[in-house]
């Protein structure tokens, strides 16, 4: 069970990208030439389409599997939601996710697509971490100490889900969430990334705002 509160790492764009050539290179030097890849949907994506470049590969599917929600919440278990759509029946397969924190999300995609018969099925994270029940052929960064990833392609509904676990009925102001933010989960977000999160919870009506202060809607709200 994840607790209440835990560190949360920020990664910049750069730094995921640098991430996603390290993996293609270690591919690349294990002589291991895939017929097509498959991404993990959605946080393969990215990483996927950058190991296609550096493996200068045409071949990109995917397959949306779902197992995580927003700021670390955790489905019951993983599912396939969006299956193959091409045929891979005798092909070298490569799937690529951005992370393996349980595992489970590349050992249900294992174990889906061997239903169809490919060749071999190889798997590469940008970030592995050592609690992961299920370790893939490739990573570019081995995680010891657990802490929840927030990769630049899912910061802003993260950063939504994170300050939905800190705001509350009481006014506070964008300094005073992102404190909140620093105090609890160890993050340094940019302020405009807070600011631009929680007027979109106030578009959905999770949020609202008072002059230039935010709190939760809830049954009472303090003056």
């Amino acid at each position: 069970m994840i607790p209440d509160s835990f560190p949360v790492d920020l990664i910049s764009w750069d730094r995921a990208t640098s991430l996603s050539r390290s993996l293609a290179a270690m591919i690349r030097a294990s002589r291991f030439q895939p017929d097509i890849v498959i991404a993990i949907g959605r946080g393969g994506y990215v990483p996927a389409r950058i190991v296609c470049d550096r493996l200068l590969m045409n071949d990109l599917t995917s397959i949306k599997i779902e197992h995580w929600g927003t700021a670390a919440h955790k489905l019951d278990q993983a599912r396939v939601r969006f299956p193959l759509s091409v045929n891979v029946e005798g092909k070298d397969i490569l799937v690529i996710d951005d992370i393996t924190d349980t595992g489970e999300t590349l050992m249900a995609a294992r174990e889906y697509l061997a239903l169809t018969k490919p060749g071999e099925i190889r798997t590469g994270v940008l970030q592995h971490k050592t609690s992961s029940a299920y370790q893939p052929d490739y990573y570019a960064e081995l995680i010891s100490d657990w802490k929840w990833i927030v990769y630049p392609w899912a910061l802003h509904e993260d950063m939504i889900g994170f300050l939905e676990k800190v705001l509350s009925t009481r006014p506070a102001s964008v300094g005073d969430l992102t404190e909140a933010l620093r105090l609890r989960f160890m993050m340094s977000p940019d302020m405009d990334e807070v600011v631009l999160a929680l007027n979109d919870m106030v578009s959905l009506d999770t949020a609202a705002r008072q002059g230039d202060l935010y709190y939760a809607l809830g049954r009472t709200k303090h003056p």
